[in-house]
């Protein structure tokens, strides 16, 4: 199915705001001017402006009008069309990190700074909170990508968490043994703290297992 008008309007606004060096925080033409340059009727825009707004990517402040929104520069922006999660999806999200995570544990364990095992402590209390509690500021899982000194490695790692949130919110109402969860963290970052990138690759892969394991022996859900 070929895209939509308001679909390819969203990815023409992205490209006046990247083309534009526009960064989070600065206005965009309202509405009304970018109907006027698209030749286009102002609802069209408006709908287009939704969509993107549901990703992160402009924010609307009332009585002011549109600007950059907070994930304009990531390599990722959330899909809010996509379809219902399902276990495969989740599966899915599960098979990405086990690909992408480990190495990135194990570089981690090498280039890690003083700084960054104070954020990964914090971030392990996240474990204990159980779903649907409030959310913590810092997710272990990506301080862990920060700590490998790569900040796009942390971007990829933020980018798809926040594409499959719904999946990964589902994977932390199945993994549901918080204890577990938090121990295994924590395995995790002593071994980074021992600077250990072959035991912090292995734990990081057994931690994410165990969560597949857990994925798969649950009922079909969707």
């Amino acid at each position: 199915m070929p895209p939509s008008l308001s679909d390819r309007l969203t990815e023409s606004i992205l490209g006046i705001i990247r083309d534009g060096g526009l960064r989070p925080g600065d206005a965009i033409p309202s509405a009304r001017e970018l109907a006027k340059r698209f030749a286009i009727t102002t609802p069209t825009v408006r709908e287009a402006l939704r969509k993107l707004e549901a990703t992160g990517a402009v924010e609307f402040r009332h009585g002011s009008g549109t600007y950059v929104g907070p994930t304009i520069n990531n390599v990722v922006l959330a899909n809010p069309h996509r379809p219902p999660i399902t276990k495969d999806s989740v599966l899915q999200l599960i098979g990405a990190r086990l690909v992408i995570e480990p190495a990135v544990a194990a570089q981690s364990a090498v280039s890690r700074q003083p700084e960054n095992l104070e954020r990964l402590e914090a971030a392990v209390t996240n474990a204990l909170v159980p779903p649907g509690g409030p959310a913590f500021a810092l997710n272990f899982h990506v301080e862990l990508a920060a700590a490998s000194g790569n900040p796009l490695l942390q971007e990829v790692l933020a980018s798809l968490l926040k594409v499959r949130v719904r999946e990964q919110q589902q994977i932390r109402a199945l993994y549901d043994n918080r204890g577990r969860d938090h121990e295994e963290h924590q395995a995790i970052v002593d071994a980074v703290r021992a600077q250990d990138a072959v035991r912090a690759e292995q734990l990081t892969r057994s931690h994410l297992d165990n969560i597949r394991q857990a994925v798969e022996a649950a009922p079909e859900f969707s």
